[in-house]
């Protein structure tokens, strides 16, 4: 069996290493950035002080799109870039910007998807996208290493997962500066799904012992930093850690696959608008509970990196520590722990449960799941 490992070009690291754009757009040959953000980003400065390192290259911005974004928000960008004369894009931002950046990307090279809907899933793309530059502003969603994005279908209120190995920036700067502007809660929130996607990828079908490394040294660093990240913005050393943690486990989950939380949290954020990182933090105790007889010595492994000491423990109370451990430090960060504190109703469950049992990540899951099990997932945590 060949296990695929897809990544970068090339990445940086580190406060102040937006200071590098310039010197990489003049090696690249660039002649106009198309730069993709969104409105907050510029109203806090953030996006200026990437476009401040741009010298007289110019460029153009577009913010058109929503946190979760959609089909017409990708095809307004389309529409944007071809008459804006750019021959590369900028993407500032978590994962909604750098995701409508990858859709708008692929189609401008691809434009025989031009639909939107039709990049569902594995896409048969035959050309790389145009160069993108991501600097991402939040420590969660690794966007700018994967080769995943999401984008809602408003006709169907669905997520709609795209896995395409042509899409993947092919420069990824990764700056804790950038992310010194995010509240408390956005910097929990995201700090959630990096740890979501850890512990999914670590426990995934596809996960093998290059991933594993990643995800579970992943694990370590946003356990021993989110607290600090959150409560202490200007904590600029858990800042970087939280931002190399969660690319970390980009680089895994990207290439392995993820499971039944995401499945579940893709249809909150497509129906109810809910943050990606809150829905993920409030089911990814209850989903690693159903999980665990599939996992239980990865979870061990897991309550370890989160700092439990497991040395007079059974396999299964050290697993059971690695959930409790998991839900402390959502409680900690004071992330909403029901789906009723979020205005999900119940009577939306069923519909919610069927579209996470077709959701792409299911697949992915370590135990065997059927929709019935989702429903009753969700009813443990409404």
């Amino acid at each position: 069996m060949a296990n695929r490992f897809i990544l970068n070009e090339t990445s940086y690291f580190g406060a102040g290493s937006r200071e590098v754009l310039s010197t990489e757009v003049a090696r690249r040959g660039y002649s106009k950035a198309f730069i993709v953000a969104d409105k907050d980003l510029i109203g806090f400065g953030t996006v200026k002080l990437v476009t401040d390192v741009l010298g007289d290259l110019p460029y153009e911005i577009f913010d058109g799109f929503k946190a979760n974004p959609t089909v017409n928000n990708v095809k307004a960008g389309v529409e944007a870039y071809k008459s804006s004369g750019a021959d590369f894009i900028i993407a500032i931002g978590g994962g909604s910007s750098i995701d409508t950046a990858k859709a708008i990307a692929i189609i401008i090279n691809n434009p025989e998807f031009g639909d939107v809907v039709s990049l569902e899933g594995v896409a048969d793309t035959k050309k790389k996208c145009v160069d993108i530059i991501a600097l991402p502003t939040t420590a969660g969603t690794a966007a700018e290493v994967t080769i995943n994005y999401v984008i809602t279908d408003e006709e169907s209120g669905r997520k709609m997962v795209c896995v395409d190995a042509n899409d993947i920036p092919v420069l990824a700067i990764v700056d804790a500066e950038l992310m010194a502007t995010m509240p408390k809660g956005l910097t929990a929130a995201t700090g959630m799904d990096a740890l979501t996607h850890a512990i999914e990828g670590y426990i995934t079908k596809g996960a093998w012992h290059l991933s594993n490394v990643l995800s579970i040294n992943s694990i370590k660093l946003i356990a021993d930093n989110l607290r600090n990240a959150t409560f202490d913005g200007s904590n600029m050393e858990a800042r970087e850690q939280m931002a190399l943690g969660q690319y970390m486990t980009g680089m895994a989950f990207s290439n392995v696959g993820l499971g039944c939380v995401h499945s579940m949290a893709h249809p909150l954020g497509a129906r109810f608008d809910i943050p990606h990182g809150v829905a993920n933090a409030l089911l990814l105790p209850t989903v690693m509970e159903f999980n665990m007889p599939s996992s239980i010595i990865k979870y061990g492994r897991i309550a370890k990196a989160m700092g439990v000491d497991t040395t007079n423990m059974s396999d299964e109370e050290a697993a059971k520590a690695a959930v409790e451990a998991v839900k402390q430090l959502s409680l900690d960060l004071e992330i909403p722990q029901t789906l009723r504190e979020i205005g999900i109703p119940e009577e939306a469950l069923e519909q919610l449960a069927k579209d996470a049992f077709n959701d792409v990540c299911t697949g992915g899951n370590p135990q065997p799941i059927t929709e019935e099990d989702i429903l009753e997932l969700y009813k443990k945590v409404f």
